[in-house]
């Protein structure tokens, strides 16, 4: 008998946003080991690039019955936003032949989180771009290029902040808290294609590298400490959500939370 589950994405076209490091890039791998072909972006070619490599050394078989393209996309361009997302919907698609079935975001940029007395809107409008402003452009163009069904997706990614504020956090917190709002939206909107979002909570990511040994071990030290499990999250224990998300059929307007029981400390 053929596989039951584990084909459920089998040659479906996923469209993946930040897809060149940390969850990103877990979400692009397992996708890819779903049997899925991807689209792939972010704003840097170079980085594509070697994600590319990466994938095709990892899934040397793979690569000669599924595909991967990649397309650069810069969100935090706003003038240019709608522009840009439409270029990348035309090219996922090839100008609307070939429909996708999921899209996931996982972009994001370095959040400045000023303290309460600097805050300024420029600095909100920054915080808010690539994490909220962009997936809500992105909805507009679902009607027209992503398979109208509940077996499509779009999935965005927010953290678990808007749940559990901390001090200095007020900005991420609003930011977050207005993810799931818009998400509960669109799955209203945008139905019958489905709308979810995943809440990481700490993940050890490529961005952590930049952290000095002493430093970074300080850092880790206290996510675990704040986890009801000890641990760290890892990238691909949470991409285990957004393929959940991706296949489960009966799910819209929910959130997945993977933050290692920081909820209930």
């Amino acid at each position: 008998m053929a596989p039951k589950y584990t084909n459920k994405l089998a040659n479906q076209r996923v469209l993946i946003l930040g897809a060149t490091s940390g969850i990103g890039f877990a979400v692009a791998e397992a996708s890819f080991e779903h049997g899925a072909n991807l689209v792939i972006s972010s704003s840097n070619q170079s980085k594509l690039d070697k994600t590319v490599a990466r994938l095709k050394e990892s899934y040397p078989a793979e690569f000669e019955k599924q595909t991967i393209t990649t397309h650069v996309c810069d969100l935090s361009d706003v003038a240019n936003l709608n522009t840009n997302l439409e270029k990348l919907f035309e090219f996922a698609t090839n100008g609307g032949t070939d429909k996708l079935n999921h899209i996931v975001t996982t972009a994001g940029d370095a959040l400045n989180l000023p303290k309460l007395a600097d805050l300024t809107p420029d600095a909100m409008y920054s915080g808010m771009t690539v994490r909220y402003i962009a997936p809500a452009m992105m909805a507009k163009f679902i009607p027209k290029y992503v398979v109208d069904s509940p077996s499509s997706s779009f999935t965005f990614t927010g953290g678990m902040r808007g749940k559990k504020p901390a001090p200095g956090w007020s900005m991420a917190t609003a930011i977050c808290g207005g993810i799931d709002g818009l998400a509960r939206g669109l799955a209203l909107d945008l139905k019958p294609v489905r709308v979810n979002v995943v809440h990481p909570g700490a993940v050890k990511t490529e961005l952590f590298s930049m952290f000095p040994e002493e430093q970074l071990e300080a850092m880790l030290k206290i996510f675990r400490d704040s986890s009801t499990t000890g641990t760290v999250g890892k990238p691909e224990d949470l991409a285990e959500g957004y393929i959940y998300l991706m296949k489960d059929e009966f799910v819209t307007g929910s959130v997945i939370e993977s933050n290692g029981g920081a909820l209930l400390k």
